[in-house]
């Protein structure tokens, strides 16, 4: 089948990072914000983190967001939805300063608007563990916009996490197209490779590559922007 739309990760393939650097300063930067409202620190990032696991364990019966918040309520009783507003300002405010903590390519955006001129649907492909407020802060971060994706996946309108095969179907499925119409972009060997599994085209954007099983990948498409744009280019002709 001919490749109609072009899904793209955002954190480490859109936008510059190395990935242990970014979540140590966002973690920072989220505890101080609410310690100001009670939350111990360790306390809270311990929960945080059960609540991302839960996320990924998600089996799409629910969205990823009441899956979170059902286990921070675990740790916190109800209480917790009360102050749901207290992390969505957290987002909006004290969460920017964490752009400082990621890098800039000039690249990305030009790329994502180059594969819509020659016509591919685009998507962004993050897994969705954030609100969509922290979506498009960080793809404003990267020279981006929500206007610039058909989609953007967020935990309030996904229920599966990468590396989840179904989490690629669900995107295919909200796309009105085959998962063999559709090709992957990101860093991750995987979690965004994950996406070959239900017949996904797959690019591996080596920029900031995270490869952590050493599995061999020569086989897969790989490059800089350059490189992705000829490919997309190729694939067009095709």
């Amino acid at each position: 089948m001919n490749i109609r739309a072009i899904l793209f990760d955002l954190d480490g393939t859109l936008l510059p990072m190395d990935q242990e650097r970014f979540t140590k300063g966002y973690f920072q930067l989220l505890a101080a914000n609410m310690a100001k409202s009670g939350y111990e620190p360790k306390k809270l990032i311990d929960a945080i983190w059960a609540g991302t696991a839960a996320m990924v364990k998600n089996d799409g019966k629910r969205t990823n967001e009441k899956v979170f918040w059902e286990k921070m309520a675990e740790s916190y009783g109800p209480g917790v939805y009360d102050d749901i507003p207290l992390f969505d300002a957290f987002y909006r405010g004290d969460f920017q300063k964490a752009k400082s903590f990621c890098g800039f390519n000039s690249d990305a955006a030009r790329t994502v608007r180059q594969a819509r001129e020659m016509g591919y649907q685009t998507a962004l492909a993050t897994n969705p563990v954030f609100p969509m407020v922290a979506q498009e802060s960080r793809l404003g971060w990267a020279g981006l916009a929500l206007s610039d994706f058909e989609l953007c996946t967020s935990y309030e309108n996904a229920g599966y996490c990468k590396p989840n095969p179904l989490y690629y179907a669900d995107i295919a499925r909200r796309l009105n197209l085959d998962p063999k119409e559709c090709c992957m972009v990101g860093n991750d060997t995987t979690e965004d490779l994950a996406a070959a599994e239900i017949g996904m085209q797959t690019f591996l954007l080596t920029d900031c590559l995270i490869h952590k099983k050493q599995t061999d990948i020569s086989a897969c498409p790989q490059g800089d922007f350059a490189a992705l744009l000829n490919f997309i280019g190729k694939m067009q002709k095709a």
